[in-house]
């Protein structure tokens, strides 16, 4: 059984204030870092900064890896749809995580912040910017942004809490 279901004292308003303030923190470097990569980037074209790294803007009308990017528009709505569902549903649980559940809390936080930065440019825009693109030689990962990098960590940081409370539980 995790932390989570064993302790009854909730995150205290000060914690969860960090966790809703971290959240607000990635959701305006997110947009940030967009709006710098949307006026100073060509769409499509690579900004090579080192032989691994490039900055190039894309857009992205799908989920990740661009899944259902050629849909035809209804995806805009789902995707959206399931981004505030997730970021309700994590609002809900910040406020019932146990006080001793601090990584918890910081994953779902960057979770949550990634999540409103994507959602937000679904409202605005109708896709994702993106601007970040890793690669070896020709083989190129996806591109991404900064809200894609902060629901990543957040989740390895669940992940990670997940195998520490299993390994405390045995």
């Amino acid at each position: 059984m995790s932390l989570a279901m064993n302790s009854t004292a909730t995150l205290g308003r000060a914690q969860l204030l960090r966790c809703y303030l971290l959240a607000a923190l990635v959701v305006g470097l997110d947009w940030w870092t967009k709006s710098q990569a949307s006026s100073l980037l060509d769409y499509g074209v690579p900004r090579v900064i080192t032989p691994w790294f490039n900055l190039t803007l894309l857009h992205n009308r799908g989920a990740a890896f661009s899944l259902l990017s050629e849909a035809g528009g209804w995806q805009h709505w789902l995707l959206g749809g399931i981004a505030l569902a997730v970021s309700v549903a994590i609002v809900v649980a910040l406020r019932r995580l146990p006080r001793t559940a601090q990584l918890q809390g910081l994953g779902l936080a960057l979770v949550l912040g990634g999540a409103i930065g994507n959602l937000g440019d679904r409202l605005r825009l109708g896709y994702v910017v993106d601007f970040i693109q890793v690669h070896y030689q020709e083989l190129y990962w996806p591109a991404f942004n900064i809200a894609d990098s902060a629901i990543t960590v957040g989740a390895a940081l669940l992940i990670l809490d997940a195998f520490r409370n299993r390994a405390s539980d045995s």
